[in-house]
């Protein structure tokens, strides 16, 4: 399974996102027994591909409820024809939001949480924004359409601004965040009177937004800070889905764990749910720290999981190494 994020429609035209991708969605096809499946739950950052299903939905109304696990079609020339040609023999299915791995575990992305999440990044900014405009009730979303009410249409203006070829906006889910934990977090004189000075103004931007009613927002950006919102903001979107699970694996933080040296408490949703985060492929200095082999953000985890027994967090590169 590849949980979201497995196309980068945020860096330029599809065209280019799909050249990208070509070369290595034909390795992991060519490596893949004949009829193995292939499963993708997309995310934010490859939302697009869900575009023409969804507006396939709306001719025929009243569509039925995408539920926790909608099968999505598709039709010759679309991306994921291509992504599907790509990974034969290899078997393509889709599904959305998320998909039961077994009946006890429960597989999403993870990007509804930027709805609950109190990390000021891009996305979060334009979701309290987009609950004011469309008149999300005090209890927030409800259900998967809830979700998409507010998060569908930034991930639509995102990938306009992309196809246009303007800038770069959805280079990074952190966006806001990302650069002021970089600055708080740096070193020598003038980083520190740097640091001093967003320390200073920081905090009151962050005040600013709660009183716009865009929030509730933190900030804190402490390591420990961005993991508590994560795993806080995931558990709020289960228990607002209603998800039944012992397991529900994850990314979209970029965060992986539970760790070994983690508090396994704080993996345990409102709902009860053991949680796992699957983390990021892609290497993010800006978090990844001054040892990289021990950072959480590193990449290369995945997930092991049987027919039975909990899920095993795995790095295969570590192993690789």
């Amino acid at each position: 399974m590849l949980l979201g994020d497995v196309l980068e429609f945020r860096h330029g035209p599809q065209r280019e996102a799909l050249l990208a991708a070509e070369e290595v969605v034909r390795d992991v096809g060519a490596a893949l027994a004949p009829g193995s499946r292939v499963i993708i739950v997309p995310g934010n950052h490859d939302h697009r591909l869900l575009g023409p299903w969804l507006e396939r939905r709306t001719r025929k109304p009243p569509a039925a409820p995408l539920g926790l696990q909608s099968p999505v079609d598709w039709r010759a020339g679309e991306p994921l024809a291509k992504l599907a040609r790509w990974l034969a023999p290899a078997e393509l299915e889709v599904a959305y939001p998320g998909f039961w791995l077994r009946e006890d575990v429960y597989a999403i992305h993870g990007h509804y949480a930027d709805r609950h999440t109190t990390v000021p990044m891009l996305e979060r900014l334009g979701a309290g924004a987009m609950a004011r405009i469309v008149g999300e009730g005090p209890a927030g979303p409800r259900g998967t359409e809830g979700y998409e009410a507010v998060l569908a249409p930034i991930y639509a203006w995102l990938d306009a601004i992309a196809q246009a070829g303007g800038p770069i906006l959805g280079a990074s889910s952190h966006g806001v965040s990302a650069e002021a934990w970089r600055a708080l977090a740096g070193s020598g004189r003038r980083r520190g009177l740097r640091r001093r000075a967003i320390g200073a103004a920081f905090p009151a931007l962050i005040a600013g937004l709660n009183r716009a009613r865009i929030g509730p927002l933190s900030a804190d950006l402490s390591t420990v800070g961005l993991r508590r919102a994560g795993l806080g903001a995931l558990g709020e979107v289960l228990l607002a889905l209603g998800v039944d699970a012992r397991h529900v694996i994850f990314g979209h933080t970029h965060r992986a764990g539970p760790l070994p040296a983690d508090d396994h408490s704080e993996w345990r949703s409102l709902t009860g749910a053991q949680l796992i985060n699957v983390g990021s492929w892609v290497h993010e200095p800006n978090f990844i720290g001054p040892e990289p082999h021990l950072s959480p953000y590193r990449p290369g985890f995945g997930v092991r999981l049987g027919d039975d027994g909990p899920p095993e967090l795995v790095n295969l590169l570590d192993r690789s190494g």
